[in-house]
């Protein structure tokens, strides 16, 4: 068995939770938990204990990685996986991430590739609500390949964001346009997928990216498009909610154990 912690305790972390308490990941034991509200580590592992699968809640990644995981899964923050990784790689733990923001700082990223060859460990990017990142691999390595992202949101959740503007309450705007290590810039969280699509392809400071704010539009799209000479194609997801993320997650860390991978 595969011993298996979470870092961060919310909707996603549930969704791997209950994938493992619902014998979807039979090679795994999810052994450990931390959260930052300490109230929602406590409720997951309690949901596990009740269940004959024991869980214990930790107050620290030091107190985390002592349980000696083979995987780690991050469910928290891009500042939340630039904190951990290197500790954790060191550990002889390997990271499944969903805030691949993180890896659009290109010292921290050869940093952390560095740190997990050294130690026999690795990095798996979830595909979070996009995905098409072996088409994306493909094409790049075809040579002369060209990317673009574009994400849609309702103006409702853009509203705390340094970009809204009230022209969005009533008309279709353009928030931003720039490059990928741009976009992660401004938007620390709302567009990891972004980095990672550029991170399968032509890189954060190829990879071109465009949001759109509309009026009423709930969930998001995002859309990734790739053409070199050869080849042209399009991944385009909308997702109502942030859950196909977790999920992205628990398809990922099947992935991992399986004798066939997708």
């Amino acid at each position: 068995m595969k011993k298996l912690v979470i870092f961060g305790g919310g909707y996603l972390a549930r969704i791997v939770a209950n994938a493992v308490l619902n014998d979807l990941l039979p090679e795994y034991d999810l052994v450990g938990i931390y959260a930052r509200t300490v109230s929602k580590a406590v409720d997951i592992a309690a949901v596990m204990n009740q269940h004959g699968k024991p869980c214990k809640v930790c107050t620290s990644l030091d107190e985390l990685l002592s349980l000696k995981p083979d995987y780690l899964v991050e469910a928290a923050s891009p500042a939340a996986m630039k904190s951990l990784t290197l500790p954790t790689l060191k550990n002889g733990t390997s990271i499944v991430t969903l805030s691949i923001g993180a890896l659009a700082d290109t010292d921290f990223y050869k940093e952390a590739i560095e740190t997990a060859r050294l130690n026999g460990t690795r990095i798996y990017i979830a595909s979070g609500a996009t995905g098409g990142f072996d088409v994306l691999r493909t094409a790049t390595l075809m040579g002369n390949a060209k990317a673009r992202f574009f994400n849609e949101k309702g103006a409702d959740r853009l509203r705390r964001s340094p970009v809204y503007d009230p022209v969005m309450e009533t008309e279709k705007h353009i928030v931003f346009s720039g490059t990928a290590r741009e976009a992660i810039g401004v938007f620390p969280t709302g567009l990891n997928v972004s980095v990672a699509a550029s991170l399968a392809s032509v890189g954060p400071e190829e990879m071109q990216v465009t949001m759109q704010s509309t009026p009423g539009f709930i969930g998001d799209t995002q859309r990734v498009e790739i053409a070199n000479d050869q080849v042209r194609a399009v991944v385009d997801v909308y997702s109502a909610t942030p859950e196909i993320a977790g999920w992205s997650v628990v398809s990922t860390l099947i992935n991992i154990v399986s004798p066939i991978v997708f």
